[in-house]
């Protein structure tokens, strides 16, 4: 029995004994897994193996909340992909902004690098500001951008993107060149389907899409993940 099979049944499983139903979600958002029941998700913030080394403020589960529309179209990738054996696996999507509060609070404690050199070593943590990767608000927060990768059907492991998730450098960015052929192979991949689903890529992060015409486009919402 492959990776891609004992995920389906292990969310049948979740379905069939209610677990899936904890909050009330405002209008317009549904737990992924209500649209797509084999989706592999693992919230890196709702973890320590993320740049801050802790879990985050207002991720209390390991459940991706979107809107509608996004874990619609992501139906749409997931099931192009499996026709190839591959899956994807999503590392965050809706994220309330007193998360975002939190990574604001945390770029400011200069002495706090746990993790510095898994995820931001050629950077000083005092321009993480200046460079862009901490901001006030994320599209995240709006429901309808998500943090993503490709996996092995077989194996569930994801493939070679060239960088890992959440790493700050140019090495996350699409057209960094310094790459293998199998890893810009793998980023193609990766862009062409969601692309093709009416998603549109960040530039310098491989894994982030935000849905075109997403319907909260004005909106950072703050409830929390549960």
């Amino acid at each position: 029995m492959n990776y891609k099979t004992l995920l389906y049944l292990g969310s049948l499983i979740l379905l069939t004994f209610g677990f899936q139903q904890k909050q009330t979600l405002p209008d317009g958002f549904v737990y992924a897994k209500s649209v797509i029941p084999d989706l592999d998700v693992e919230l890196r913030y709702f973890s320590q193996n993320n740049f801050v080394g802790d879990t985050i403020d207002g991720y209390n589960a390991n459940r991706l909340i979107v809107t509608k529309g996004t874990a619609e179209k992501l139906k749409l990738v997931q099931d192009e992909l499996q026709e190839q054996n591959l899956c994807l696996k999503v590392y965050d999507g809706y994220r309330p902004q007193r998360a975002v509060n939190h990574f604001i609070t945390w770029a400011r404690k200069l002495n706090d690098t746990v993790n510095k050199a898994i995820f931001y070593p050629e950077v000083q943590k005092k321009n993480l500001f200046k460079s862009g990767y901490i901001a006030s608000r994320s599209g995240h927060s709006r429901g309808s951008t998500v943090d993503l990768t490709i996996t092995d059907g077989e194996t569930g492991e994801p493939l070679d993107m060239g960088s890992p998730y959440d790493f700050f450098g140019e090495a996350s960015w699409v057209a960094h060149d310094a790459l293998t052929d199998e890893q810009k192979k793998n980023r193609q991949l990766l862009q062409t389907v969601m692309l093709k689903h009416n998603f549109r890529n960040y530039s310098k992060e491989w894994w982030h899409f935000t849905l075109r015409w997403e319907p909260f486009p004005k909106t950072y919402f703050d409830f929390e993940v549960e």
